[in-house]
């Protein structure tokens, strides 16, 4: 029988401490809302749903590629192979670059947005919605960039290496799994925080 992989174990057995995590920050956000509900009314309509619905999307697709990369990872591809055909020439180096760029806009983006809510009269600590909103998302924020770190190191993991082992493709499948979880956690904050007004 073949044993599972502690390095994937661990990431997930972390990850289920980071749902915790999130969890509690949506408590506060679902505290603060019950206590405070015409605050609620009056701040979520100066959120820019348009926006960030194109946001939440290119996060959402940089999921697509991450996983494309996993599956060049699995078949120990870590670059492009001529010899393929169709997606499976692309290798995993090139799927993670993609989801590094659309992860660093999707970053931007909401700094972008940050900036615009303190020109509007939103700035951190202005009142208890304000403070939710910027916790919550800027935790998840934090989160995003350290992905994008992680996919940084595996990146230059490959380039690093001799041959790319199944040592290679375990941190590049592990780095999916967090980003996936970074992934999920953003379309439960974008419909709690965009939708549920």
């Amino acid at each position: 029988m073949k044993r599972p992989d502690p390095v994937a174990v661990g990431t997930i057995v972390w990850l289920g401490s980071e749902v915790m995590f999130f969890a509690g920050l949506f408590a506060i956000y679902f505290t603060l809302r019950s206590t405070s509900p015409d605050l609620w009314a009056d701040r979520t309509e100066i959120l820019n749903v348009p926006f960030a619905f194109v946001n939440t999307v290119i996060l959402v697709l940089s999921s697509v590629t991450c996983q494309m990369g996993v599956f060049a990872a699995e078949r120990m591809q870590p670059y492009n192979d001529p010899t393929q055909k169709g997606w499976k020439r692309i290798g995993m180096v090139p799927w993670y670059w993609a989801t590094f760029f659309m992860g660093a806009v999707f970053v931007s983006g909401q700094v972008w947005e940050y900036a615009q809510l303190v020109a509007e009269g939103m700035p951190y600590g202005a009142d208890s919605y304000s403070a939710a909103f910027f916790l919550t998302t800027g935790f998840h924020a934090m989160h995003v960039t350290g992905g994008l770190i992680a996919f940084l190191f595996t990146i230059g993991r490959a380039y690093a290496v001799k041959k790319f082992t199944h040592k290679e493709a375990t941190t590049a499948i592990v780095v999916s799994y967090y980003w996936h979880f970074v992934d999920v956690v953003w379309i439960a904050l974008f419909a709690v925080i965009y939708f549920l007004k």
